[in-house]
């Protein structure tokens, strides 16, 4: 395979193509690397490939000119890219893409970058290796041209090497371990010395797993999983999360649309959507706090006909997700309940739309991996502010930097949920 590196800079190759197994592809002609030097293009005496930009600003910015005749002077340029942090994430799926074609080009900017008419001018595909800027681009051509040269047959010494890799399964790499059997107090874990190949694969997957979803939980959304992988990623802490997590739907005492503390009634919907939502999501109980015993009684009747009567029998989804839902004459009593059923008083977080709450979602989160939150979502006009004073923080709107926040309580449960229980943030 040729790789083309249209650079500035060829020096800057000079080990990255000599060492190691790419020194020794290059040797036998499984990778063939062409350097090309926009400046032996330049038109004046000075050889000059950049020049101040248009509309004023610091730095300077490549030139067309040298940069076109560069990548018109190659008889095989194959596909054409150009290494940027605004470009397409350079993945291994990209990498074993390339690894098919005969020919790519790689162009190393500098600078403050290269004039946007060459990119209009060729059918360039901008590609980043990561979110951060760097001095150019020969650093990111090299992973470039090693991540996709180390997928050319004969490239390894082993040909299983690349299979068991991070991303090659869509998952990352399960840990490794070496002689001796103990380092430093630590063992190399018992399973790998069993000789079972078998239990050692369970193993190793189960790693990968593990790994994968406390890393980079991202790529679990393109893999295709098992029903056993399943099963033990909900044995995870991320998912434990949810476990930890209750919701509390308050009815007294929020604010009125007269700007005055009281009840409001249950509403069918509101119970029916949430206890969905807590379901979905794996966390361990709604409650719906009212004060109102007519309120209480209608919850009751409306919960028995779903977990008991004829509702359950019907749709045994929404049972299994009402079953949920436990009623509460106030706040106390909804938290001495979880405060029983797990052993640990809960942190009690308040969501509301009117109050800039200095509250992150990623201390929630870091909180639902210690124990039990209680999140009290309000009802009517939002939580009164006695509650608010009295809770352990209180999270932000949902749209804090717009100015219309008046979702209704459903949305806004299901977009709590999401960002603090989501699978791959």
């Amino acid at each position: 395979m040729r790789f083309n590196l249209v650079t500035l800079f060829p020096e800057y190759f000079d080990s990255t193509l000599t060492a190691g197994l790419m020194g020794k592809a290059r040797e036998r002609g499984i990778v063939d690397v062409a350097l090309v030097n926009p400046r032996d293009f330049a038109q004046d005496k000075h050889r000059a490939v950049d020049d101040r930009p248009y509309g004023g600003g610091p730095g300077m910015v490549m030139s067309p000119g040298p940069l076109s005749a560069a990548l018109e002077s190659l008889k095989t340029p194959g596909r054409l890219f150009f290494l940027t942090p605004a470009g397409r994430p350079l993945t291994q799926a990209l990498c074993r893409e390339l690894a098919q074609e005969e020919a790519v080009t790689v162009i190393c900017g500098r600078y403050e970058g290269v004039d946007a008419r060459l990119l209009e001018a060729f059918p360039i595909t901008p590609v980043s290796v990561g979110d951060f800027v760097l001095c150019g681009g020969e650093a990111a051509a090299a992973c470039l041209v090693e991540a996709v040269a180390r997928l050319l047959p004969g490239f390894m010494g082993h040909e299983q090497s690349g299979d068991e890799e991070s991303f090659s399964a869509g998952l990352l790499e399960y840990p490794h371990y070496t002689r001796p059997e103990e380092f430093r107090g630590m063992s190399v874990p018992e399973i790998l010395l069993s000789g079972d190949h078998a239990r050692i694969a369970a193993w190793r997957r189960e790693q990968s797993l593990a790994m994968t979803m406390r890393l980079r939980p991202d790529l679990l959304r393109q893999t295709e999983l098992s029903e056993e992988d399943a099963r033990f990623l909900r044995t995870q802490p991320r998912l434990r999360r949810g476990r930890n997590l209750f919701l509390a739907l308050v009815h007294y005492p929020v604010m009125t649309k007269f700007g005055e503390k009281g009840a409001v009634s249950l509403t069918n919907l509101d119970i029916h959507d949430i206890g969905r939502v807590s379901r979905s999501y794996g966390m361990s109980g709604l409650y719906l706090v009212t004060p109102l015993e007519d309120q209480q009684a209608l919850a009751h009747t409306l919960l028995d006909h779903w977990t008991r009567g004829p509702g359950r029998a019907s749709n045994p989804d929404r049972g299994e997700a009402l079953s949920l839902v436990r009623v509460a004459e106030n706040l106390e009593e909804a938290v001495r309940d979880v405060t029983e059923r797990t052993g640990v008083r809960p942190r009690v977080v308040a969501t509301s739309a009117r109050t800039q709450g200095a509250l992150a979602m990623s201390q929630v989160r870091e909180w639902l991996t210690d124990g039990p939150v209680l999140l009290l979502l309000g009802t009517g006009h939002g939580l009164a502010p006695e509650v608010l004073e009295g809770v352990d923080g209180v999270l932000p709107p949902i749209r804090f930097l717009d100015g219309y926040n008046h979702l209704s309580v459903r949305s806004a449960a299901a977009i709590m949920a999401d960002r603090l229980l989501s699978d791959t943030d």
